[in-house]
């Protein structure tokens, strides 16, 4: 249970440190908490636990930080992370959701509407947006397009996912686990990984397009049915 009245207490005296809250009021932050001098706290942000944060950073506004380190310079925008630990020059938000058992390193960037769940993600790594990472290894300097998605649960059983230094994820790509993705290689826009792909290599697996022409005149679909085609 938060004691609010204790962080009130904590509140004033981490701005008497050095640390800049604008907005005091919306803040809950409790005593166990450890913020380095120079950091911003933006509105609406709750911070709790063993959570340790460096210098220079901006956590906020409205995030959620709990038992979980973060290094100098960092931006965590409408973040909420558990149990992790995220390198410094680190950007995330909005939007972000970073589950326990992560480490982030540093200058990696983390884009809106992106989850991370028990996963390494090596320095200047780019998950942009619209990703779920989980039961992963991510390498150095990887880049995921929109959309993709780490497969780890068949049911049954969690798999891990290994994308190796260097490689670009295609947008809207399946990495079915386990599998591995090889250095520097890329996947194709659109493909279901199911096997690993070597270093260097680039992966295509999706059907071939098939266009049935003048079908929407024969099948007439339901919402047009009363309407004729030209």
């Amino acid at each position: 249970m938060i004691n609010f009245k204790n962080c009130e207490n904590v509140v004033e005296n981490l701005i008497k440190s050095g640390i800049v809250i604008p907005c005091p009021h919306t803040v809950i932050i409790e005593a166990s908490v450890k913020i380095s001098k120079g950091t911003l706290i933006m509105p609406n942000t709750v911070i709790l636990g063993n959570t340790e944060i460096g210098e220079g950073c901006v956590i906020g506004p409205n995030s959620y930080i709990k038992n979980s380190k973060i290094k100098n310079n960092t931006t965590l925008n409408n973040t909420q992370c558990f149990e992790s630990e995220i390198g410094a020059f680190v950007s995330a938000g909005p939007f972000v959701h970073i589950r326990p058992d992560s480490k982030i390193a540093d200058n990696v960037h983390i884009g809106n509407f992106v989850e991370v769940k028990n996963s390494t993600v090596d320095e200047g790594s780019k998950l942009p947006h619209l990703l779920y990472v989980g039961d992963s290894t991510v390498g150095k300097n990887v880049n995921f397009g929109c959309g993709c998605v780490t497969v780890n649960y068949d049911g049954r059983n969690k798999s891990r996912t290994i994308v190796k230094d260097g490689a670009f994820i295609g947008c809207n790509t399946n990495l079915i686990a386990p599998v591995t993705i090889g250095e520097n290689a890329f996947t194709a826009a659109g493909s279901t990984i199911t096997e690993n792909v070597p270093d260097n290599s680039l992966s295509v697996a999706r059907a071939r397009q098939l266009n049935k022409e003048n079908w929407v005149n024969i099948k007439k679909p339901y919402k047009r049915q009363h309407q004729e085609i030209k």
